[in-house]
């Protein structure tokens, strides 16, 4: 069996054709190395960048889907807060109307009102004077001065 790393008559290794073509190989893997590495950086930065640009797109799609949905429910907010200022309105004009010509009903709501503030102030004396619209003045006391101890 004759090969070139073999010599059938010497029956021994031929080193130099091993050496020379594992140089051979190294120096061909290097070269192929040193091209090929630039070349490969290059795709991949390609790919990175493409990846990049896609996860860009689909955060401002989702952005643009989010500023919708709050448009949308701000939209909602507003019919529904439209909706309880008419029910508000039309409950006031209820009250208003049920309340003409009731003056002596609404003198009594006063003066309990003015019996239930007078009966939980304390012990103290409330005294009320009478203004130009009915309204108690309630500031009177806050100028009381504490009691030397």
């Amino acid at each position: 069996m004759s090969n070139r790393y073999w010599d059938d008559k010497a029956q021994d290794l031929l080193w130099w054709p091993v050496i020379r073509d594992t140089l051979l190989t190294i120096t061909v893997l290097v070269a192929v190395g040193m091209y090929g590495y630039p070349q490969y950086h290059v795709w991949s930065q390609g790919l990175v960048g493409q990846a990049e640009l896609r996860r860009a797109e689909q955060n401002r799609q989702i952005k643009i889907q989010e500023a919708m949905a709050h448009e949308e429910s701000a939209k909602h907010l507003a019919r529904a807060e439209v909706e309880r200022a008419k029910g508000v309105a039309e409950a006031n004009k209820i009250i208003g109307e049920g309340l003409k010509g009731n003056e002596e009903y609404l003198r009594y709501l006063w003066i309990m009102s003015l019996e239930h503030v007078a009966a939980s102030s304390n012990g103290s004396t409330v005294v009320y004077v009478p203004t130009e619209a009915n309204l108690p003045i309630l500031e009177a006391g806050r100028f009381k001065q504490k009691a030397p101890q």
